[in-house]
């Protein structure tokens, strides 16, 4: 599983990101008979391999878009028997997914958001912009379209939106400008052009710092292509809607956009929503969630471990009331 993070230039071993705390956060909501946890983008599995282990009477339910590293997780869970089950879908439909498997509530859900080891490692997937592969960046290679497809397609002005939306790119409209005069020569089909062509128009002394000038405009692609940002926004209400109270959901983001999502939506339920002046607080006004952490980076031992792990932000919170009727 997520063994996630930003692109990096080069390989990482595949180490969930901050698996002991993850664990930890879960485990307490998991310990009666029957309780289910999801691990809503499974990747590899290790996150779920940890928490199957931990916590002997529950059940998880393991969902990812990508279809070989769902094969990949299957083989590795297998050993759990029923105890795990395995499901093709992207994680905004998990109350779907519940539904179909005769599930109502659940006691934990994960989601480690970003890219999986598997898609970074993979150079033909198209993620890591230190590699020459095709432009594709597709979660899940049988639909929608892909990188190549936006840099070819798109005009000039949403070319600079996504860049400076997804990717906070400050020359966004400059690599824009160049996308499109580049392409009407010769189409993108692989990232060595695509690299060396921001690379180009990103000024000199702005290439100096920040890390690599590609990484920015690989991130905002990559978010475009597989609906990220769309789908964590539809996801996170609906995670909060399938956790039983006393159940408990952790979230992994790996930049600003995802985390602030995030905050935003946790805080709303943490919150009352007594209106001002009101003497006392009714019940349905009391606040659904307990926020369960902040905003938890990766220490520097884990970080030096997995390097991909460097950018991540963990937040959780805990099911304290149902829903107002």
């Amino acid at each position: 599983m997520t063994e996630k993070g930003p692109v990096q230039p080069h390989g990482a071993s595949h180490v969930p990101v901050l698996l002991e705390r993850v664990v930890g956060l879960l485990t307490p909501s998991l310990e009666a008979e029957g309780r289910v946890v999801v691990d809503a983008t499974l990747g590899l599995g290790g996150h779920a391999e940890a928490i199957l282990e931990r916590s002997p009477k529950a059940r998880l339910i393991g969902i990812d878009r990508d279809a070989a590293a769902l094969a990949m997780a299957e083989q590795r869970l297998r050993r759990f028997g029923e105890r795990f089950t395995a499901v093709h879908a992207v994680y905004d439909r998990i109350a779907d997914v519940l539904a179909d498997l005769g599930i109502d509530r659940v006691h934990g859900v994960l989601l480690d958001l970003g890219v999986s080891s598997l898609q970074l490692d993979q150079a033909e997937r198209g993620f890591a912009y230190a590699k020459d592969a095709p432009l594709d960046m597709r979660m899940d290679q049988s639909s929608g379209p892909t990188a190549a497809d936006v840099l070819n397609t798109y005009d000039a002005a949403e070319l600079t939106r996504i860049l400076r939306t997804y990717g906070e790119e400050r020359f966004a409209s400059r690599i824009a400008a160049a996308i499109v005069r580049e392409r009407a020569k010769e189409p993108f089909v692989t990232s060595a052009r695509l690299v060396g062509l921001v690379r180009d128009a990103v000024p000199a002394p702005a290439r100096r710092s920040g890390g690599h000038p590609a990484k920015r405009t690989f991130q905002a692609l990559r978010i475009e292509v597989n609906g990220e940002l769309a789908t964590l926004e539809r996801a996170l209400p609906a995670v909060l809607a399938v956790l039983a109270v006393g159940g408990r959901a952790v979230v992994l983001s790996y930049h600003s956009l995802e985390d602030r999502m995030v905050k935003r939506v946790f805080a709303a339920g943490a919150a009352s929503t007594a209106p001002p002046g009101l003497p006392v607080e009714l019940p349905e006004h009391r606040p659904r969630l307990k926020l369960l952490t902040r905003s938890e980076a990766p220490t520097e031992d884990e970080i030096a471990a997995n390097p991909r792990a460097a950018s991540a932000r963990l937040r959780a919170v805990e099911r304290i009331r149902e829903a107002a009727a």
